[in-house]
């Protein structure tokens, strides 16, 4: 329960009514809309905004083109490590290839000389 109120019902209604007058007198003695220092005020504030829509999409602009560049960037790795890794794979298919070329020489070279010792054994 709230505290008690001696004030009685005239000196609420007074309180209301001077309440009332006040703000009807602060919402008169506002500036009328037309009046030069409105419109000059609305300007600014409209300036302000304009201004500061601009700077948003400044930063947008930016923070596009960074995600550009960091794209290209990752695009432009990405196509090196994988030509990299093309030019290790064909070093590797080329080793192969030579180790095989050696291996099958080097059998060819065992059975020659095993088919020259066949040969020369039965020429005795």
């Amino acid at each position: 329960m709230g505290a008690f109120d001696y004030r009685n019902f005239d000196d609420r209604r007074k309180n209301s009514l001077s309440a009332k007058q006040m703000l009807l007198e602060k919402f008169k003695a506002r500036p009328p809309a037309d009046d030069p220092e409105m419109i000059a005020k609305a300007q600014a504030r409209a300036e302000v905004a304009r201004a500061r829509e601009e700077r948003a999409r400044e930063r947008e602009a930016a923070r596009i083109a960074a995600e550009k560049a960091a794209a290209e960037e990752k695009r432009a790795r990405e196509e090196a490590e994988l030509a990299a890794q093309i030019a290790r794979e064909e070093a590797e298919a080329l080793a192969a290839a030579e180790r095989k070329a050696a291996e099958l020489a080097e059998k060819k070279a065992a059975r020659d000389a095993r088919y020259a010792a066949r040969k020369a054994k039965a020429r005795r």
